[in-house]
């Protein structure tokens, strides 16, 4: 996906803030907060990764399934990149 090098400010920042989302509940673990924070820290995070797939996943279809001009040979490759990838963030 080399296309989203050429635009990847917001996606380092948006990886970035996951990062430090990670290091919060590294830190509720180690120094023992209670697991009701622990828990909300992580599903932040989680919800985080969501919306960074969903924002990749947008910037794949647009790039190598539905950008014009593509052929029928490389649309498909573009889906069946994407089935599984989603098949394997189901699991």
């Amino acid at each position: 996906m080399a296309h989203l090098a050429y635009d990847n400010e917001a996606l380092l920042k948006r990886i970035r803030r996951i990062a430090g989302q990670v290091e919060a509940i590294e830190r509720s673990l180690t120094s023992a907060e209670d697991c009701a924070t622990t828990l909300h820290l992580v599903a932040g995070a989680k919800g985080a990764m969501a919306g960074l797939m969903e924002e990749i996943v947008e910037a794949h279809i647009r790039e190598h399934v539905a950008r014009a001009g593509l052929s029928q040979a490389e649309r498909a490759e573009g889906a069946d990149q994407l089935i599984a990838v989603i098949r394997r963030y189901a699991k």
